[in-house]
């Protein structure tokens, strides 16, 4: 036996390369956030501009309508990260009737429920606020309000859209694996950061005024 055949051989270790999918994402996310610091920007520069019409306009929000819109929508990040931890034990679907025992496809629906309901308001919001006069084009006020709530909504719409399509995506596989619990939690970043921003908005539009 040679010395050379003793001499144990060097493994080569595993990469662990982080998945693309969820880079990508965040990523993305990272110019979504450069997108609403704009729109706060603009926010703050035309109401620094016209702080006599901002205080007028804001009078006719209803705060408490507001904050329960937006327990709503927080409560849809909680439903979405248990679809998460579903989806990372790979359990797409319920093994019974308890919410602890619901599957990323259930936690999901909750969420899209939730999050329809936060669109719906805002829907309502916007009708009150026109039969008050309060339009894109009527001020300075209007402009900014509907552009960065506007702009927002449009944002959680595509999240909902997102999440059908992950839920159909879990209805149709016949072995839920690691690439669609990926794409499960790919969707919750994009919903966490929606959240985060809506509850920038609430702070800076209904709260500071």
């Amino acid at each position: 036996m040679t010395a050379t055949s003793i001499i144990p051989k060097a493994s080569t270790p595993a990469l662990n390369r982080p998945n693309t999918v969820a880079v990508g994402t965040i990523v993305w996310l990272g110019s979504e956030v450069m997108f609403f610091a704009g729109l706060f920007a603009i926010y703050f520069t035309l109401r620094s501009m016209a702080p006599e019409l901002w205080q007028f306009e804001t009078d006719k929000h209803n705060l408490t309508f507001a904050a329960i819109n937006t327990a709503i929508l927080v409560s849809s990040s909680f439903s979405c990260q248990f679809g998460v931890f579903a989806a990372e034990r790979l359990q797409p679907r319920a093994t019974g009737w308890k919410p602890s025992q619901w599957g990323m496809i259930e936690w999901f629906f909750l969420t899209y429920a939730l999050g329809a309901i936060f669109v719906s308001g805002q829907v309502w919001e916007y009708a009150t606020l026109v039969s008050e006069g309060v339009t894109l084009s009527s001020n300075a006020y209007g402009s900014a309000f509907y552009m960065t709530t506007g702009f927002h909504g449009i944002h959680v719409a595509a999240g909902l859209v997102a999440f059908l399509l992950v839920i159909g995506r879990g209805f149709a596989v016949k072995n839920f694996g690691h690439k669609e619990a990926t794409s499960a939690i790919v969707v919750s970043y994009y919903w966490h950061f929606v959240d985060v921003v809506w509850l920038g908005l609430f702070f800076v539009i209904y709260i500071i005024k």
